[in-house]
């Protein structure tokens, strides 16, 4: 179950990052990174509310848990983690091709592969090892394809931005293991819509902040923002791609190298978008690397099976 909602959520991340990318067009990063996080809060908040005051949700997935600041602080540091991934994330997804952004972001599995190693004692097979040998393979190829659009990887400030991104990405999903994880498997045993619906909110609150004492009073100097209806859409594809992404987690049996490397399957959908709607250059080459992607990610999933 748990491998079909991590493919289930593969897809809505893809069509996350392709109204994301239509967003940041010529636009303002942090205005629009604010209205994410607001307008996904909007859509979780009646389930906090509901949950606290109600017994409307008792018993299903959608009930929020409740916990004091002993709970609330882990949240709070998830919420630090993936605020921090995703302003690299976006600016680095604003300069660059959404063709290379999506396949760098699909090399993020080999890292909580090696991290869920060390933590979580979790062990690969020769399968999945093949699909982590490719994967390394398809980025060093992808920085070739960089070249051809005078992106040097060595050298070009956005690609450290989503390779930073990457990271601490990786970094969200080894700890999201450890929230939700029983206390008998090393982790804390939080609820996953608790930790979604929080942690989304705290991010509302610090983007907020940093809108109101970063960008607003140098608004002017700067790329000036636009309101687009993706902005909108790029909020409830996260949300619904991160829903089955904590539940999917919050099963018994669930490894997150695999949940990881299935949900970088999005860069197919991404890709896609790219080619057909943003009209990007060299997809030949970008072909051969996406194609190298996805052999690590079947090598990867018949190595689960």
């Amino acid at each position: 179950m748990w491998l079909i909602l991590a493919f289930l959520s593969s897809a809505l991340l893809g069509c996350y990052d392709s109204f994301k990318k239509q967003a940041l067009e010529n636009n303002a990063v942090i205005p629009i990174l604010f209205l994410n996080t607001l307008f996904s809060s909007l859509v979780f908040l009646p389930f906090i509310i509901l949950s606290a005051n109600t017994h409307v949700l008792e018993g299903t997935i959608l009930q929020v848990a409740s916990g004091g600041w002993e709970v609330h602080r882990y949240i709070v540091l998830k919420s630090v983690i993936v605020l921090s991934s995703w302003i690299f994330g976006y600016f680095g997804m604003k300069y660059l091709p959404l063709t290379i952004v999506g396949p760098i972001n699909a090399t993020r599995p080999v890292m909580v592969l090696v991290g869920a190693s060390i933590v979580f004692a979790e062990r690969l097979n020769l399968y999945q090892w093949i699909g982590v040998i490719f994967a390394v393979v398809s980025f060093f190829m992808l920085s070739r394809s960089g070249k051809k659009e005078g992106i040097d990887f060595k050298h070009d400030k956005w690609v450290y931005f989503v390779v930073a991104a990457a990271l601490l990405g990786a970094i969200s999903g080894l700890y999201d293991k450890y929230l939700m994880a029983s206390p008998e498997d090393g982790g804390i045993g939080l609820q996953s819509m608790m930790v979604q619906s929080w942690y989304i909110l705290y991010q509302c609150i610090m983007m907020g902040l940093m809108l109101l004492l970063f960008w607003y009073p140098k608004r002017h100097q700067g790329t000036p923002f636009h309101w687009r209806w993706s902005i909108i859409f790029v909020s409830l594809f996260i949300c619904a791609a991160d829903f089955l992404y904590f539940y999917a987690l919050s099963l018994d049996g669930a490894m997150i190298s695999i949940v990881s490397m299935i949900r970088r399957g999005s860069v197919v959908v991404s890709f896609l978008f790219g080619a057909l709607f943003f009209h990007e250059k060299n997809l030949k080459s970008k072909i051969l690397d996406l194609t190298m992607v996805l052999i690590g990610l079947f090598f990867l999933y018949i190595g689960s099976k």
